[in-house]
């Protein structure tokens, strides 16, 4: 498990690169992608997937009978970081790139390490256009820090400003530019790229830390753990799933940002799915809607843990520990979907599987943030619970995390596949 994940964390440098890297791990297992322009021929007993935007990814697999339900976990491809405006800035005899935040960082964090690129090239070809991805494998850049000689209270706050603080040094004014090393790494003429999604990648590896490897810190934990181990729970589980229930993993995009786009949580990319699968077998208006009565949806993103130099930034009525177990999230403003019905459930199937599970709710003067359950639950109206694993340092350009934790989600996913839920009420459900 702990080489798949840090393959996952190492590989999906930008949204487009974990989709790629997702929609590899499902052909392994034997899933077949399509595209949203064709026509769907879907068989019994068949997996599927299918990529939006190059960032998101939807797989499912059809039951051998006709749908009952569905179970459903998400997750999303992005992380905060800085993305790529131009190449043309240069002054004092220093090239540097422009570059622009995306979703909240700790800017700091950012600083006086070793950067590359990746991203997407939109590349012209005889036929038209096609996308290119692209991760310079090597170091490139570096954000370098103002010296404490000239900033003397550097180390009593400092107040980053993007524009001035944080644009990355590429090298000599008469230097090669990112364009002429796009040329060669793609093997195409400056004119024949059209555009390019490209965005600063930390260049540390996932690495085991604590004295038996307990802890490990990557970059873009937050939130490809949760990626990267709910997809192992589905492959492990989906042939294996409640007969009657179509198991379905979703890695959505643009959710440090908003998830407004047409590949985030906002937009009805996961309904247009499930939509599109009822319409490519015989059903009923009414088996759709009874579909969606007796389905549950797990929202996977990573939570806090207590910090152990702060720990009175936490609920301390709920601490949260790295090694403790799966997190399951609540908060009274609706930013998390967990109620007692969903988080009941969710613990039930824990319960069963052996897996442990903690409680993350925030201080009640700290408002705190939300995530994807609550978006998608705009066009998917189905009962849903908001989990995540502990980790430090959320946002940083490097975060640590449990390896124990992330044993536990995936146990918990699969198990959550395979359990046999019926909803045999409003807010009453059997367990098998």
């Amino acid at each position: 498990m702990l080489d798949d994940l840090f393959e996952f964390l190492q590989e999906g440098v930008t949204p487009y690169h974990a989709a790629a890297t997702a929609a590899a791990w499902l052909d392994a297992a034997g899933f077949t992608r399509l595209e949203e322009a064709d026509y769907w021929n879907l068989e019994p007993g068949k997996g599927y997937y299918i990529l939006r935007n190059g960032s998101a990814v939807v797989a499912w697999r059809i039951p051998d009978h006709a749908i009952g339900g569905w179970r459903i976990t998400a997750s999303h491809s992005d992380a905060p970081g800085w993305k790529i405006k131009s190449d043309a800035v240069t002054n004092d005899g220093c090239r540097r790139l422009s570059v622009e935040g995306y979703g909240g960082m700790i800017m700091s964090s950012w600083l006086d390490r070793p950067l590359t690129v990746a991203g997407r090239v939109l590349v012209r070809t005889e036929d038209g256009v096609e996308t290119r991805l692209v991760h310079f494998d090597r170091d490139l850049l570096v954000i370098p820090s103002l010296a404490i000689h000239m900033q003397r209270d550097v180390n009593k706050g400092h107040e980053y400003n993007p524009q001035i603080d944080m644009q990355p040094l590429w090298g000599p004014a008469d230097s090669r530019t990112l364009t002429d090393l796009l040329c060669e790494e793609l093997g195409v003429a400056a004119e024949d790229i059209l555009d390019r999604d490209l965005q600063l990648v930390t260049r540390q590896a996932p690495a085991l830390i604590g004295p038996d490897g307990q802890y490990f810190m990557a970059p873009r934990i937050d939130d490809l753990e949760c990626a990267a181990t709910t997809l192992l729970g589905f492959i492990d589980a989906a042939a294996e799933t409640d007969s009657a229930c179509a198991p379905v993993w979703a890695m959505l995009d643009n959710e440090e940002v908003g998830s407004s786009s047409r590949q985030g949580a906002e937009s009805s990319f996961l309904r247009d799915v499930l939509d599109r699968i009822l319409e490519a077998i015989p059903h009923s208006a009414q088996m759709e809607h009874r579909a969606l009565a007796n389905s549950f949806m797990l929202s996977a993103d990573n939570g806090h843990a207590t910090h152990p130099n702060f720990a009175a930034k936490s609920d301390p009525a709920a601490p949260v520990r790295l090694g403790g177990g799966v997190v399951l999230k609540y908060n009274a403003s609706q930013k998390y979907t967990t109620n007692a019905l969903s988080g009941g459930i969710f613990r039930a199937i824990c319960e069963k599987a052996g897996v442990p599970v903690q409680t993350f709710t925030n201080r009640a003067d700290e408002p705190g943030g939300s995530t994807l359950g609550n978006l998608q639950s705009h066009s998917l109206p189905i009962p849903m619970a908001d989990i995540g694993l502990a980790q430090l340092a959320m946002h940083s350009a490097v975060e640590t995390a449990a390896v124990a934790d992330a044993e536990s989600m995936v146990k918990a996913v699969a198990a959550f596949y395979r359990v046999h839920l019926r909803a045999l009420g409003d807010g009453v459900y059997t367990l098998a």
